[in-house]
């Protein structure tokens, strides 16, 4: 009777990202609700455009872009004395980017980060679709590798041989479960000062795909 062999394959591959998505925040605040909203209006528009003359699907450097409706509020803010202050209205947007080329994201946020108003919230790193794709493919074919290999590590220590593998799932699809099934990582930059940077040299930390995968044997 042939025994029962149970092991998880895990796999990692590393690629340098190929795409910078960069989020901004818009705005301003003053007494003046149609002064906050005419310089945000403004702002926003220039933004538009910038990213608009930049943008080209398939050849960059912004692959793609977005920019949110402008948001009006006013709030009554109180002192340290408790006493109610005149309005405060604040006029806000956001935006964001995909640049297919980092020395052109690097030297864009270097002239957008200095312009009054404006906010970069930060950077996600990414691989393009079809590179994200293949490395998950690549990812997957080592983790069952990587399980295949250990079955047989098993198998010789207690003397057995002829290993045949008779399941291969996702965590948690075979009968005896398993852990969540990890998803992919992505390595992101979080938001950085830049107030006093001449330039800006991004260096994004390479992006992280794993799998893993469990698997059953038979070996007699």
């Amino acid at each position: 009777m042939p025994t029962t062999i149970a092991v998880t394959g895990e796999f990692e591959v590393r690629r340098a990202a190929e795409r910078g998505t960069v989020r901004l925040s818009l705005g301003f605040e003053g007494p003046s609700r149609e002064d906050v909203v005419e310089r945000c209006a403004r702002l926003h528009a220039e933004i538009g455009e910038g990213l608009s003359a930049r943008h080209d699907p398939a050849d960059g450097p912004v692959t793609e872009w977005s920019s949110d409706q402008l948001r009006v509020w006013g709030e009554r803010p109180w002192n340290q004395e408790g006493t109610q202050l005149p309005v405060v209205f604040h006029a806000a947007a956001g935006a964001s980017a995909t640049f297919a080329d980092v020395t052109a994201l690097s030297a864009w946020l270097t002239e957008v980060s200095l312009v009054d108003g404006v906010t970069v919230e930060g950077v996600t790193w990414d691989l393009t679709e079809q590179t994200r794709a293949a490395v998950t493919e690549e990812a997957r074919r080592g983790a069952v590798a990587a399980a295949v290999h250990k079955a047989g590590v098993y198998a010789a220590a207690v003397g057995l041989a002829d290993v045949r593998v008779t399941a291969v799932a996702d965590p948690g699809l075979l009968a005896d479960g398993g852990p969540p099934v990890p998803r992919e990582k992505e390595v992101r930059m979080a938001a950085f000062a830049m107030e006093a940077a001449p330039g800006l040299d991004l260096r994004p930390a390479e992006i992280t795909v794993d799998a893993l995968v469990h698997a059953r044997f038979d070996a007699g």
